[in-house]
């Protein structure tokens, strides 16, 4: 053996056996917080991204890993690059490496592990660590509160439960493992980082997630590519972004439940037509600068959308037929329209799923301003899930179709172009990405 290969085999890095646990698993313990005076008083938190050693103006915050886990990996490969910056607040919780329903059992595991190895590391370079305590189903319960002490104060976060966006509620999930974590841990105190659901028992700490946002803190800081680079996975390479959206604004608490975020609901009025009753046709009006067009959304059997056709070429005729149908794509747990399905040669009966009894439901239009993009992230996220934008500036209109071909053979991209024009074709730009659409020029400015 090579003194490099008995250096690698017997690191710590490697083996993390310095803690020893309880039991069959041996899930390092974190030591219980020894509570002073005020520590819970008017308490706010601070994410792990937002921490730096300049910092001055919120040290008495608790620092907190409700984040997208690829923001805090470096926690657990170099756990002593952020001592002396942790080390400087006034506590930190361990960090939530997320436990999601639909990870593999021996993940989840590997990732309660982790979370208190590094809690444990912590609290012996004299940090004061508070445990964060994530769950799962029950499969989860024999492993996902080891590592705690009875009586310990331990902190939980019911954003990921809670209704927010398009995602309904996961509070069933959620009462399910915290009421198991009452039994089994007895906390002392429960740090709640967001709002509590109303079943909640203990000696709850409410901590506002919109206070503890980073709009409510003191200084800008600037995120250049050096920075990004510390929160990315190793050997990952940076994909184009929204930065201020990914990096700055984004509600970014997470935690267990599913990785979906929940089960889908509407979040503006139009997006109903997606939801009906199995076998049920639902007709609606899309709004655009030129009256609209019409539409019909086929529901099928699991109460969702499986087709639609719009009834428009959107003035677009070199590249969509009247009417095209788009199937609906529910892989990642939202409506993803698919690429147009054209028809130069007259379309067939568009039918509701199954030949079931013709039941039509009216949808309404949103309005301008449900419409509205707030974030350019908003608007990358339409073009990428298959939404079609229309709009108008300097009184051109304009429109953006992400699932288009150039030719039959060639690959699936993004164009935008002028419409209702006489020679649409002349401004159109073929992209791979939404974020070359955002370089197009139109009549003279930046998209």
């Amino acid at each position: 053996m090579t003194e490099e290969n008995y250096i690698y085999r017997t690191s710590q890095s490697l083996l993390r056996n310095q803690f020893p646990g309880k039991g069959k698993l041996q899930i390092p313990i974190i030591p219980k917080f020894q509570e002073k005076p005020g520590d819970f008083d008017d308490l706010l938190l601070i994410g792990f991204d937002k921490t730096h050693l300049e910092d001055q103006n919120h040290l008495d915050r608790m620092v907190h890993f409700f984040l997208y886990d690829y923001r805090f990996e470096r926690v657990w490969k170099n756990p002593d690059n952020d001592i002396e910056k942790l080390s400087r607040y006034r506590a930190v919780l361990s960090p939530d490496f997320s436990m999601y329903l639909e990870m593999a059992p021996v993940m989840q595991l590997y990732n309660v592990f982790r979370n208190r190895w590094c809690g444990a590391y912590w609290a012996s370079k004299g940090i004061r660590v508070i445990p964060t305590v994530n769950w799962d189903d029950e499969s989860t319960f024999d492993f996902c509160f080891e590592g705690i002490e009875k009586g310990s104060v331990v902190a939980v976060s019911t954003y990921m439960a809670s209704e927010h966006g398009n995602h309904q509620t996961q509070k069933e999930w959620f009462l399910a493992g915290y009421n198991e974590m009452l039994r089994r841990i007895e906390p002392e105190r429960i740090i709640c980082y967001n709002t509590p659901f109303p079943e909640m028992r203990g000696d709850i700490v409410y901590v506002d997630y919109e206070k503890s946002s980073w709009k409510y803190m003191s200084y800008e800081r600037s995120f250049h590519r050096d920075n990004l680079d510390a929160f990315k996975i190793g050997g990952q390479p940076i994909s184009p972004h929204d930065t201020i959206k990914t990096f700055i604004d984004v509600p970014s608490a997470k935690g267990g439940g599913s990785a979906y975020g929940g089960p889908w609901q509407p979040a503006k009025p139009e997006d109903k037509r997606f939801l009906g009753e199995p076998g049920q046709k639902i007709s609606s009006r899309a709004p655009g600068k030129h009256g609209g067009y019409d539409r019909d959304t086929s529901i099928g059997d699991d109460g969702r959308a499986t087709a639609e056709r719009h009834y428009t070429d959107h003035g677009f005729p070199g590249h969509h037929s009247d009417p095209n149908d788009h199937m609906i794509d529910w892989s990642n747990g939202f409506p993803k329209l698919g690429p147009p399905i054209n028809y130069p040669d007259g379309a067939p009966e568009f039918k509701v799923f199954r030949g079931c009894k013709h039941m039509n439901k009216i949808i309404g239009m949103n309005s301008p301003e449900d419409n509205r993009f707030k974030t350019i992230s908003d608007f990358k996220w339409c073009v990428n899930s298959g939404g079609e934008v229309e709009f108008e500036w300097k009184g051109a209109v304009f429109g953006i179709w992400p699932k288009l071909r150039k030719a039959p053979n060639t690959p699936l991209q993004m164009v935008i172009s002028q419409i209702y024009a006489e020679n649409p074709v002349s401004t159109e730009k073929w992209c791979d990405t939404a974020d070359e659409l955002l370089d197009y020029v139109v009549c003279g400015d930046c998209l």
